[in-house]
């Protein structure tokens, strides 16, 4: 796929959010953390993250070379 993509963003219940995007749509789930999960999006790379914490984006990170925002705790 030529213009997949990664999207990261937050949830508040990682086991409903596996349930939906894995049971229900038939996402196959990646890598996997506490606090974040990674689904096969369709040929594309969606990450939903759970946090308590309120979240800042001044970092950045690389992927594929271009800098993206990166969330950092408080």
């Amino acid at each position: 796929m030529a213009n997949a993509f990664h999207y990261s963003f937050f949830v508040k219940d990682l086991s409903a959010t596996r349930r939906f995007y894995g049971e229900l749509l038939g996402c196959r789930e990646g890598r996997s953390a506490p606090t974040w999960v990674d689904f096969d999006f369709f040929g594309n790379q969606i990450s939903a993250h759970t946090t308590g914490a309120v979240m800042r984006t001044e970092k950045t990170g690389q992927v594929d070379g271009v800098a993206v925002p990166m969330p950092s705790q408080l």
